[in-house]
C-alpha cells in the first residue's frame, strides 16, 4: 500500500519536471523563431544596397554628385584630410567653402605650389601654418572638385559623437540585436534555473521521503513486506556493477570521444582567429579607426580586382616622408626601400587554391562592406582572422544575402521567374550563387 503511494508521488514528479522542461524549451524556441523572423524580415524588404551604409541618410543636394565625391574624397584627400574639423596632416575641411572661394579651391587642388610661388596670401599663409608640407597637385575636373566640396558641404563625412543608446550603451553597438548572442544568454539563464529548481526538488523529495518514513516507523503496525519497502537501504555497489549503467558510462564516453574527434577533423584548414606577428607593427586601428584612412588607399585593388592587394613601401611613405619619421618602425619602411626590398608582410586570410573569390565582385558589384568579412577591422591593433571563411560559411551567406536588384535590367526576368515561383527574397543563391562551379571553376 505504501510503496503504491511512493510510486504515484514519483509519478507525478516527473510529470511536473517533464513539463517544465518541455514549457522552458518552447520559451527558448520562441524567442530563438521571433529573433530570426524580426531580423529576415529587415533584410528581406530592405536588401543590399551597394555601397550603402546602414541607417545613413541621404542629405540635401543630388545624391550622385556626392556619392562620386565621397569617393574621391576617401581615395585621394582622406590620408591627409578629414571631413571634420580634426587636423590629420593638413587642415580639417568642415566649412571650406565659407573660407575660401570656389575659383581658388579649384587652383589650390588642381596645383598648389603655383599658387604658392605666385604669392597667393591665402596659399602662402596655409603653406606657413602646416609646417611648409606641400600639398600634391591633382588632375582632377572641375565637376569632380566641385562632387568632393559638395560631400563636404553634406556633413557625411563628419564623425558625430556617439549617441548613448539603452542602459548607457553607443550608437553603433548591437544592442539586442544579436539574436544569436540573445538566445544563447537566454538558454544560459534557462538551464541555471532548471538546475536550481532540480537541485530544490531532489531535496524537497528526500525530506519528504524521511518524514514518510519516520511517521510510518511510528504510527503505523506495517506488515513484513512493507516494512521492507520502507525501510530498504539504497546500496551503491548495485549501481556501478549494473550492466546497464557500465553501458550507459561507456555509451557516453564513445560519444564524447566522437564528438571531440569530429571537432578536430572538421577544424582542419580552419584558421578563425588566426594572428600572426607582422614584420612592423602596424595599426588598423590607428589608421583605419582613429584617422578614418579609406581601405581602398592602401589596398588599392579591392573595387577593381580579384584580390585586394598588399600595399607596397611608396604607399607607406606617402604619408610617412613626413610623419613620425623618427619611430623605430617607420625606420624599418626606409630600410627596405634602402635594401631595395619589399616588407615582408604575413598573410592572415588564405583560401584553397581550389576556391575562387573576387574581392571587386563582393565590394563594387554586391556593395559588401570590409567588415562584413573582416570583421571591426578598424578596432584591430592587431589584425586577426574574424571569420571561419569555411565553405558553409560562404553559401549561408549567399542563401542569405537578398541581391539589389532594382533598376538594373539584367535582373528583370530573373525575378520575375523567381517570384512566380518562390515567395522568399531573391538572394545571391537564387542567381545560381550556390552552385559548384561559382567557386571552385
Amino acid at each position: 500500500m505504501i510503496s503504491c503511494i511512493l510510486k504515484s508521488k514519483i509519478k507525478v514528479l516527473y510529470t511536473f519536471l517533464f513539463a517544465l522542461v518541455v514549457s522552458f524549451g518552447a520559451l527558448a524556441q520562441e524567442a530563438s523563431e521571433q529573433g530570426q523572423a524580426s531580423e529576415q524580415g529587415e533584410v528581406a524588404t530592405k536588401g543590399v544596397v551597394p555601397g550603402a551604409t546602414e541607417g545613413a541618410e541621404v542629405p540635401s543636394g543630388d545624391p550622385a554628385v556626392i556619392s562620386a565625391g565621397e569617393a574621391l574624397f576617401k581615395n585621394n584627400c582622406a590620408v591627409c584630410h578629414s571631413a571634420g574639423s580634426d587636423v590629420i596632416v593638413g587642415p580639417g575641411l568642415q566649412g571650406v567653402t565659407d573660407r575660401r572661394s570656389e575659383a581658388w579651391l579649384l587652383k589650390w587642388i588642381k596645383n598648389s605650389q603655383s599658387l604658392i610661388q605666385a604669392g597667393d596670401p591665402q596659399a602662402v599663409a596655409v603653406y606657413e601654418e602646416y609646417n611648409k608640407q606641400a600639398m600634391p597637385s591633382f588632375a582632377f575636373s572641375d565637376d569632380e572638385i566641385q562632387s568632393i566640396l559638395a560631400y563636404i558641404e553634406s556633413g557625411q563625412g563628419v564623425v558625430s559623437a556617439p549617441v548613448a543608446g539603452p542602459e548607457g550603451a553607443t550608437a553603433g553597438e548591437n544592442v539586442g540585436t544579436d539574436a544569436i548572442g540573445a538566445v544563447g544568454s537566454y538558454l544560459d539563464i534557462v538551464l541555471v534555473v532548471l538546475i536550481i529548481v532540480l537541485i530544490v526538488l531532489v531535496v524537497t523529495l528526500l525530506l519528504i521521503t524521511s518524514l514518510l518514513k519516520n511517521y510510518l516507523n511510528k504510527n503505523r503496525t506495517l506488515n513484513e513486506y512493507d516494512a521492507e519497502v520502507v525501510n530498504q537501504r539504497f546500496d551503491f555497489s548495485k549501481v556501478y556493477k549494473s550492466k546497464a549503467v557500465r553501458t550507459l558510462v561507456v555509451l557516453i564516453f564513445v560519444v564524447v570521444l566522437l564528438d571531440l574527434s569530429l571537432d578536430k577533423v572538421m577544424g582542419v584548414g580552419i584558421q578563425q582567429g588566426y594572428q600572426p606577428k607582422q614584420p612592423i607593427a602596424f595599426s588598423h586601428k590607428l589608421h583605419a579607426g582613429e584617422h578614418q584612412i579609406n581601405c581602398n588607399y592602401c589596398h588599392s585593388t579591392v573595387y577593381k580586382s580579384k584580390s585586394a592587394s598588399i600595399p607596397s613601401a611608396n604607399i607607406c611613405m606617402n604619408c610617412h616622408s613626413q610623419i613620425k619619421t623618427e619611430s623605430p618602425e617607420i625606420q624599418k619602411i626606409y630600410r627596405a626601400i634602402e635594401r631595395n626590398r619589399p616588407i615582408e608582410w604575413v598573410r592572415i586570410h588564405n583560401l584553397p587554391d581550389l576556391a575562387y573569390f573576387n574581392h571587386s565582385q563582393h565590394t563594387q558589384v554586391g556593395g559588401i562592406e570590409c567588415q562584413t568579412c573582416h570583421g571591426p577591422i578598424q578596432e584591430m591593433d592587431v589584425v586577426y582572422q574574424y571569420s571561419p571563411l569555411t565553405m558553409g560559411w560562404c553559401i549561408d551567406c549567399h542563401r542569405e544575402t537578398p541581391l539589389n536588384t532594382e533598376g538594373n535590367e539584367y535582373y528583370d526576368k530573373l525575378v520575375k521567374l523567381h517570384d512566380e515561383s518562390s515567395k522568399g527574397a531573391f538572394t545571391v543563391s537564387s542567381n545560381g550563387g550556390t552552385e559548384c562551379s561559382k567557386c571552385h571553376y
